[in-house]
């Protein structure tokens, strides 16, 4: 079954650049998973420190694989210093 994904990720605005440039890296290398349906990466309108990824994995498993991957722990080395807070993630099924 179809994995939808969808993350919130609210960055420091004095590191929303750097920020920016690891995720827009993440789409990059994302979209050549074998797994990977769509990763679309969006940014609030009145709040560019607000990111927005739109997600669909082909299985759990994917998604899982997605995880491990080398770009996704650069990002996970940021949280704590250049993010507001945690990402929210939210993972749903199509009904």
């Amino acid at each position: 079954m179809k994995i939808h994904l969808t993350a919130i990720i609210k960055t420091k605005e004095e590191h929303q650049a750097e920020v920016l440039a690891v995720l827009q890296n993440m789409v990059k290398e994302t979209r050549k998973e074998e797994a990977c349906e769509l990763y679309n990466l969006h940014q609030g309108i009145e709040d560019k420190n607000h990111f927005v990824f739109y997600e669909i994995w082909k299985s759990e498993e994917g998604l899982a694989k997605h995880n491990e991957q080398s770009y996704l722990k650069a990002f996970g080395a940021l949280i704590d210093e250049k993010l507001q807070e945690k990402p929210e993630i939210y993972t749903t099924y199509l009904i």
